[in-house]
């Protein structure tokens, strides 16, 4: 499939609830079959409340990106940089929070596509680095990743409802 038809848009508070539902859509697709129901409707209450996403749309250190097809939704991309940052808060370094993509549209190239929306955001702000979280059972994504040469260099402990799961940290140094 040709990626000429997909474009990517800036994500405005105005688009919240476009938000909160394919977010909610996409992380249920991604891990409603290996966790707890319990759990995974505590994680999408919390983390996509209006007031959480309100805060986040809001927060100059934080940025959303949409991917559409034909002007429908169809993937997202939140980066942080700066306190925003989840785990190192590193002024020189730009953390890729979440990359997700409808499952119609795995192996469309519109992950691709949000990654590279992400490392154009870095170069254009002067980061050195680029890191992330990545589920340790999420084969799939760490495999992305691993081919636009990220390196694991830490884990840290992700909170699914009441269970820890363990993230691994993985990097990509930015040409200079």
């Amino acid at each position: 499939m040709c990626t000429m038809s997909y474009t990517i848009r800036n994500v405005r508070v105005e688009d919240l609830v476009l938000l909160q539902t394919i977010g909610r859509q996409t992380f249920t697709e991604t891990f409603a079959a290996v966790n707890s129901a319990e759990n995974l409707a505590q994680y999408l209450e919390q983390s996509f409340s209006n007031v959480k996403l309100n805060a986040e749309l809001t927060n100059t250190a934080s940025a959303f990106y949409f991917a559409e097809d034909d002007g429908h939704v169809i993937g997202y991309l939140k980066l942080n940089v700066g306190k925003a940052q989840t785990e190192l808060k590193d002024e020189h370094a730009l953390e890729i929070e979440r990359i997700y993509v409808l499952r119609q549209y795995h192996g469309k190239e519109v992950g691709q596509l949000l990654y590279e929306k992400a490392i154009e955001v870095a170069g254009q702000m002067g980061k050195t680095y680029v890191w992330l979280g990545v589920w340790e059972e999420n084969k799939r994504a760490i495999q992305f990743y691993t081919k636009n040469g990220f390196v694991a260099f830490d884990k840290h402990i992700f909170k699914l409802g009441d269970e820890e799961q363990t993230d691994i940290m993985m990097r990509l140094a930015l040409n200079s």
